[in-house]
């Protein structure tokens, strides 16, 4: 990374300026570790080249907000949560997945967790399990749950895998035995494929309530995510039912029909910003992990086009080489490996007030917390960077609230406390 500094006249003090400038430059230097293998845990390779490095517009602010964390409960390889409806102003509750095929409710008052039986038997393996977990925008009368996880196939497609995305009705929430009742299919990756990589299965409601939202990955074979003919490599979004909505962007066939956007790697983050406006993250392959606004019929051009490179070193033609492709708004290399992603906002308590509108997005590779700024014209950037220790599986806003879940086995639930 190349550090300009405009020819000026310095003061007898510049000796320090120079040091600080000089620290900056190896600061920047964030090297990660991503597998290639198609049954492992998402990871990154490592890149430690600065010749690889890009710069984002990150921005260096005396104020960035500090914290501690204060651990409420631990889990063995979890993958998402979500929160209840809170109710009287009470600390919230949290419904938490694990990989292996486990449910929790957890009180984050008291750390008490609670497991949800009913669950359907799940494909573990690789980055297969258990997966998403969100709340239906009518929960609240409801108590409809939609979940996704990985499944295996069955005759023609044994020894074959993909996502599934279901909703339930989450039956028994103030007794010891809560359940899972009802379940109705809503979703599936179409087609199955082997290897147990890229399932992405993010869920996420329009901000209306009407339309969910489905990250399908593609399975770490490239090509499907420009296949028209196949859901894998695509944003889908359905009416909570499962249909595809009429004024959806694709017309190809029966299956298009359910597509919003085309081209994708590795969604695992989506959410809606303050004006409606849908933002995902994605991972990139040795480099180039991107942050993406999300619009109707886009093609964001995987794998024609990336600003990392394939695993054996070979380059892949960058986003402005080929304008027909969306472009992100902020690629990273070395790569973040974004694993969740949710928008600050405050509620009934303001504890990061410097981050309302601000995208939140956990770092696996990074072990890191990132804070990236959306502007009003839709461009984004880079705030602040926090170091987490441990690899960052999930982080979740809550009523002005912060939530991080850790990877991996004796993995914590945090709460972020503002210092």
């Amino acid at each position: 990374m190349m550090i300009h500094i405009e020819r000026v006249s310095l003061p007898l003090t510049s000796p320090l300026i120079i040091a600080a400038l000089l620290f900056s430059t190896s600061a920047c230097s964030n090297p990660a570790t991503v597998n290639t293998s198609n049954n492992v845990p998402e990871q990154k390779e490592m890149q430690t080249s600065k010749a690889d490095m890009q710069t984002s517009d990150a921005q260096v602010s005396a104020d960035k907000p500090e914290f501690t964390t204060k651990a409420v409960a631990t889990f063995d390889e979890p993958w998402a949560m979500t929160a209840l409806p809170i109710t009287d102003s009470k600390a919230p509750k949290l419904l938490v997945t694990q990989k292996t095929g486990e449910l929790f409710i957890v009180d984050t008052a008291t750390g008490n967790k609670s497991k949800i039986e009913g669950v359907p038997t799940v494909a573990y393996g690789g980055q297969g399990g258990l997966g998403d977990i969100i709340v239906a925008p009518d929960f609240a009368t409801s108590n409809t749950v939609y979940l996704s996880y990985a499944e295996a196939g069955t005759g023609n497609d044994s020894n074959k895998f993909g996502a599934k995305v279901i909703k339930a009705t989450l039956s028994g929430l103030e007794t010891a035995t809560p359940t899972l009742q009802g379940i109705t299919p809503i979703w599936q990756q179409s087609p199955k494929v082997t290897g147990q990589g890229h399932y992405s299965h993010r869920l996420l409601f329009s901000p209306d309530g009407r339309y969910l939202y489905i990250s399908s990955g593609e399975r770490q074979d490239k090509d499907p995510a420009q296949d028209m003919s196949g859901n894998l490599g695509k944003i889908i979004r359905l009416s909570p039912d499962g249909n595809a909505p009429t004024d959806n962007p694709f017309t190809d066939n029966e299956l298009a029909k359910q597509f919003w956007t085309i081209g994708h790697r590795n969604v695992l983050g989506m959410a809606f910003d303050d004006s409606g406006q849908l933002w995902a993250h994605e991972m990139g392959p040795k480099g180039g992990d991107e942050f993406n606004i999300i619009e109707k019929g886009n093609n964001y051009g995987w794998p024609v086009v990336s600003n990392g490179r394939n695993y054996s070193g070979l380059d892949i033609p960058d986003h402005d080489t080929k304008p027909e492709f969306a472009a992100p708004k902020i690629t990273w290399t070395p790569v973040i490996s974004p694993s969740a992603m949710s928008i600050y906002a405050a509620g009934t308590h303001n504890d990061f007030p410097s981050w309302q509108g601000n995208a939140l997005i956990s770092g696996l590779s990074s072990k890191a917390l990132i804070v990236v700024g959306i502007n009003d014209d839709n461009t984004a950037a880079e705030r602040y960077r926090y170091d987490m220790g441990e690899r960052v599986r999930s982080v979740l806003a809550v009523d002005g609230q912060v939530w991080t879940l850790e990877d991996g086995n004796d993995a914590q639930l945090l709460r972020l406390l503002p210092k």
